[in-house]
């Protein structure tokens, strides 16, 4: 709670914050036919960066500085591969590598092993099956990235696999790990193998939708146990 304000109610700074999310967001998605242009990479930044300060205001605890500085480190990674795709590449992937690495932390902070959870363990193998199958087709084409797009791979299937063993009450935060996860595969798919028809606006939209479930997901979780404390 921030402010006065009540659990799981946002403020107007929160709602001006998400609204320049949004509008960035769907700036950046429209605008992808003239791209690159003149602020797009700032643009895209913006649409996370938001996020990151929204999530450091309402929690004010080391929840908040992890979840926080995963949003700003996307952020950057996103500002880092708006100004250079392919001769930044490697750079935006070690940001993202750390920024699952964040995620990691907090997840694993915040698990309840009480937690009921059949169906999500039940499924928590897949992540790993999937990511296991892409990196065996991946593998022939990947050259001087063979070391590094593996351990990325290793990296974020533990996130979502962490995602859902960690009990969250609601389905939020797992999908938006999943649909990270989407989004990372299209962009492999995309450099290490073939084109893919619609691929920004796919990578796009799976990639903003999966942070903006993972930081709102995580945000009305904490708020839900703090405004009824028996439910944890």
């Amino acid at each position: 709670m921030l402010g006065g304000n009540q659990p799981g109610k946002a403020d107007w700074i929160d709602r001006f914050l998400l609204a320049v999310s949004l509008i960035c967001a769907t700036i950046y998605l429209v605008t992808q036919p003239a791209q690159p242009f003149a602020g797009s990479a700032i643009i895209k930044s913006l649409a996370v960066s938001p996020l990151a300060v929204v999530a450091i205001r309402r929690l004010r605890d080391r929840n908040g500085l992890l979840l926080g500085a995963a949003l700003l480190l996307s952020a950057a990674g996103d500002l880092i591969l708006g100004i250079g795709p392919n001769r930044l590449f490697v750079f935006g992937l070690g940001a993202f590598l750390f920024v699952h690495l964040l995620y990691i932390a907090l997840f694993v902070s915040n698990r309840n092993p009480f937690a009921p959870g059949g169906a999500r363990r039940l499924i928590a193998p897949l992540p790993a099956v999937y990511a296991s199958a892409m990196l065996v087709w991946l593998a022939p084409g990947l050259g001087n990235f063979r070391i590094l797009v593996p351990v990325y791979i290793c990296v974020i299937t533990a996130m979502s696999v962490m995602s859902l063993l960690a009990g969250f009450r609601t389905w939020w935060v797992p999908v938006g790990a999943m649909l990270f996860m989407l989004s990372d595969s299209l962009i492999a798919v995309n450099k290490f193998k073939y084109p893919i028809r619609y691929d920004n606006y796919l990578i796009w939209c799976a990639y903003y939708a999966g942070q903006c479930c993972i930081a709102l997901g995580f945000l009305r979780e904490r708020s839900g146990q703090q405004s009824s404390p028996a439910e944890r």
